[in-house]
């Protein structure tokens, strides 16, 4: 399976079942499952974004196909499919039976009552090429749909699976606004009560399609900072904490290390890295991208930032994800070499000075985080200690999410952190998205000399119906991009969980994203 290879692959990450441990006496089962978030859930909406929280649409809404571990679909709201013959069509078959929470029945009609309204605002999906290869969906029967493609996608079984926007709201609340009136899906949850900078409560699907979960309903409490996390956690007045970064590393070693809790490590998911951007001074000089990526030192990023809770990363994707075992290697740590490179294009360091400087010009860049994000701004500084000791000066920027993302889409960084999304996204959805200019990669690419050819081989690797030529696309894509040096890849995103030990059994999902709660089985 692609997880369990990846972790046999990454030797940092062997020593982390150490990190799993368990205890305490049987308890009464829980109907009421405590966590916490950063955010309430939001509106829901089934096929949008921002502030809708991903883990909260998966809980209500499910898609047509459903990912597993290891890089396959099954059957979920689809029970069989085929492609046509001409590539531009796929044929999926309905589960019968199934209803919306509001008792509507889950139908072709409303399978293609969903995919229309999308249809009928493309732009706001323009990151995602499937909806923009969408034609038409139409209902062969109540229980078969035919997706129409404007030509040949290979990725759009593997798109449907996705947590958004190709997952589906009972018609009736639907509104001709593009809207919704109420987050009615199909899935094992229901929103039953939000209150803003509070919780969120979620109580379960008496009637869903796949029997009813364990737990009676999840209470999401809002909780900013991964500070008060884990003080409600120590306090008992949360259950779980799951996620990439919910919990710092240092205070998940420490609940680790406690009987009264159960701490695991799941295997790579996505890859936390550094956008260099071409475009902008200083970095637009390849010398400097390719200083950086000599004179940071990615392995004690992991060792005393990360703490070893995620496994260092020399390529944008892990090898183990499709079209990505390449034998690409991130170039040997090397103070020396680092400075050399620098030196030879030009950047001198005068003496008693501390920044170099060529043609008059200081060796500065802005290097970009999110100022609340307290891992991003450790990992900051330990970089700006690095770079400082070649000659380069970074000035950080530590700001709130919407003038961090407002940067990102303007091009206004040097150095920008920025995740890839993981499975089922990478590589061929997070390749898709770089042709956006709203999207920090774009910007960080747009001074590449070959950025026009690599938008247009995304394009022909995305759209290919011949297997060995998309192949050969994507090695030309993964090696040029590595090649150029504007990214600079630090560690392969994990999901960590901690739980209070007489919880009972909490699986991870499949996806980053998801969370299951409805595999959650209570102890009792």
């Amino acid at each position: 399976m692609l997880r369990r290879s990846l972790l046999r692959a990454l030797p940092a990450l062997t020593a982390l079942p150490a990190l799993v441990r368990t205890a305490g006496a049987a308890a009464p089962a829980r109907s009421t499952l405590r966590f916490s978030w950063p955010a309430n859930a939001g509106p829901l909406h089934p096929h949008l974004y921002a502030p809708n929280q991903m883990y909260a649409q998966a809980m209500l809404y499910e898609p047509l196909l459903r990912y597993v571990e290891g890089g396959q679909l099954a059957p979920a709201l689809a029970t069989a499919w085929r492609a046509e013959p001409d590539g531009r069509g796929h044929v999926l078959t309905l589960r019968p039976g199934v209803r919306f929470t509001d008792g509507a029945p889950f139908d072709a009609a409303a399978v293609v009552a969903n995919i229309r309204a999308l249809l009928a605002r493309p732009e706001r999906h323009d990151w995602l090429a499937l909806v923009a290869q969408i034609e038409d969906a139409e209902a062969l029967g109540p229980g078969t749909v035919r997706l129409r493609l404007r030509g040949p996608y290979p990725p759009a079984l593997m798109e449907l699976a996705l947590i958004r926007p190709l997952r589906f709201a009972s018609p009736a609340v639907l509104r001709p606004d593009g809207g919704i009136s109420a987050p009615i899906g199909t899935g094992p949850w229901m929103l039953a009560e939000t209150r803003p900078g509070q919780h969120d409560l979620f109580r379960r699907n008496p009637h869903h399609w796949d029997g009813p979960p364990a737990l009676e309903q999840v209470l999401v409490r809002v909780a900013a900072d991964s500070n008060t996390r884990a003080l409600a956690l120590e306090a008992g007045e949360i259950d779980l904490a799951y996620g990439t970064d919910q919990l710092d590393a240092d205070t998940f070693r420490r609940f680790a290390a406690d009987r009264r809790f159960t701490a695991a490590v799941s295997p790579p998911l996505a890859t936390r890295l550094l956008a260099v951007n071409s475009a902008r001074f200083p970095t637009d000089a390849p010398a400097v991208r390719h200083a950086i990526a000599r004179g940071v030192d990615r392995a004690a990023l992991v060792r005393h930032v990360l703490l070893d809770t995620e496994p260092a990363a020399g390529t944008l994707f892990a090898e183990n994800f499709p079209h990505a075992d390449l034998g690409l290697r991130a170039p040997d740590f090397d103070r020396a070499a680092a400075a050399a490179l620098l030196e030879q294009a030009g950047w001198h360091l005068a003496p008693g000075e501390r920044v170099r400087r060529r043609a008059g010009r200081a060796l500065v860049l802005d290097l970009c985080f999110t100022g609340s994000d307290a891992l991003q701004k450790s990992l900051a500084e330990a970089i700006q200690g690095d770079l400082a000791r070649i000659g380069i000066g970074a000035r950080l920027l530590g700001e709130d999410s919407a003038t961090y993302l407002g940067r990102q889409k303007s091009g206004d960084f040097g150095l920008i952190f920025a995740e890839t999304w993981g499975a089922p996204y990478d590589p061929h959805a997070f390749l898709a998205a770089m042709r956006q200019p709203a999207h920090a990669d774009y910007q960080a690419q747009r001074g590449l000399p070959m950025k026009d050819e690599i938008d247009r081989r995304i394009g022909a690797a995305l759209a290919g119906t011949d297997e060995a030529a998309r192949a050969e696309e994507y090695r030309w894509l993964l090696t040029t991009l590595h090649e150029q040096a504007v990214y600079f890849p630090i560690s392969f995103l994990t999901n960590k969980l901690v739980h209070r030990a007489d919880l009972g059994t909490v699986p991870f999902g499949d996806t980053r994203y998801e969370i299951p709660f409805d595999r959650i089985l209570p102890r009792g």
